[in-house]
């Protein structure tokens, strides 16, 4: 029997993440992960970006989750030998003069702190890129090489032990025999607590099925294209992150059910008019990938324990933002789970325990109305 005090469910970068947290708190993890390579981590560019959207709104506590994020990188670089975080400027393209006389109108308040030092100053001239409107530049952002960083850790879990390569059944999860404490899985692991990070496959989970993960579905290209500079991550509509040697990933789209199988024409269409309404240089695509983020409905991940089982967790439901937010918050979680520490009430899934409590009342007029 393994025994251990934390089961995490996924090693994606929710799981990843929060593993490496706890582990360096010296608790006993095992992670249960099966590979999926295009799963949404895998899938991602990794793009740490404080300023997005059409509103072109700050990040949700952009200035306490980068600099968590860029240090935990960083020290992952120290551990492998390897570089995962590239920092590069984000020049936000605009779209058009209303566009951009909106957002200089907005400048006069500093809305973004120190990722934008002077909205008013002209981009720089890069070759290759279409600036006819001008945009933001903006600073302390970037992008990581999350199928890098996880495999990584996942070469090390598995020398180490502490990650096995298989698929979870939930109906093999059941409370320690013998009155002990904690919860057995496969009459072969008992664990003190177990830690949903399963992504989007969550919307099966039978402990949290209740909460409005809404998955969608997003591609990305890879393109080579020699004549636009890799100094810079472009964004306008869709990001383009320098990947090296004249090579990008542009992304992403949004599809939200049901979703196609595998890649699509339209995808592909949608993303190379938008680097074309970014570049004048001619690019050929070299691979297409789908994947499926693990959305909320507002936009903010789920942590916290389950109402009725202390002894299962969600840490979940990181989005499209998933690279900039995990670290940090799975600092906030640990401190959860072994301090007792407040959750922020922006994540706390007991933001939705009213659905859970309708949810738990139809069920018991179900089982009411069948006897």
């Amino acid at each position: 029997m393994i025994r251990v005090d934390y089961l995490i469910i996924g090693h994606g970068i929710a799981g990843a993440t929060l593993a490496q947290e706890l582990r360096r708190r010296g608790r006993s993890v095992l992670v249960l992960d099966t590979p999926q390579p295009d799963s949404a981590s895998n899938v991602a560019a990794g793009l740490m970006n404080p300023v997005a959207g059409k509103r072109y709104a700050l990040a949700w506590r952009a200035e306490e989750l980068m600099p968590a994020a860029v240090q935990f990188y960083q020290e992952l670089e120290t551990r492998f030998g390897q570089t995962f975080f590239y920092e590069a400027p984000i020049l936000k393209l605009f779209s058009s003069v209303a566009e951009q006389n909106t957002v200089l109108a907005r400048s006069a308040d500093n809305p973004w702190g120190n990722f934008v030092q002077d909205a008013d100053a002209p981009l720089p001239a890069v070759r290759g890129l279409k600036q006819e409107f001008g945009g933001l530049r903006i600073q302390r952002g970037g992008h990581v090489l999350v199928r890098e960083v996880l495999a990584a850790l996942a070469a090390e879990g598995i020398r180490e032990g502490w990650l096995q390569h298989e698929t979870f059944a939930w109906e093999q999860l059941v409370p320690a025999p013998d009155g002990g404490s904690g919860l057995q899985y496969a009459n072969r692991v008992q664990a003190q607590h177990v830690v949903c990070c399963e992504g989007a496959a969550a919307v099966q989970n039978p402990y949290f099925h209740w909460l409005p993960l809404t998955p969608n579905q997003g591609e990305v290209l890879n393109v080579e294209c020699h004549g636009l500079s890799d100094e810079y991550v472009l964004n306008k509509g869709a990001y383009v992150v320098p990947l090296g040697n004249g090579q990008f990933r542009v992304g992403a789209t949004y599809r939200w059910p049901p979703f196609a199988a595998g890649i699509t024409d339209d995808a592909q269409q949608e993303l190379s008019q938008r680097l074309e309404a970014m570049t004048s240089e001619p690019f050929r695509i070299t691979e297409q990938r789908a994947g499926v983020r693990p959305a909320v409905r507002d936009r903010k991940p789920l942590l916290g324990t389950h109402p009725a089982r202390p002894e299962v967790h969600m840490f979940n439901g990181f989005g499209s933002k998933g690279v900039m937010m995990a670290p940090r918050l799975a600092n906030l979680m640990a401190d959860f789970l072994e301090n007792g520490t407040e959750l922020w009430p922006e994540v706390n899934i007991r933001r939705y325990s009213a659905l859970y409590n309708t949810v738990l009342a139809a069920a018991g007029a179900g089982s009411s109305g069948s006897r």
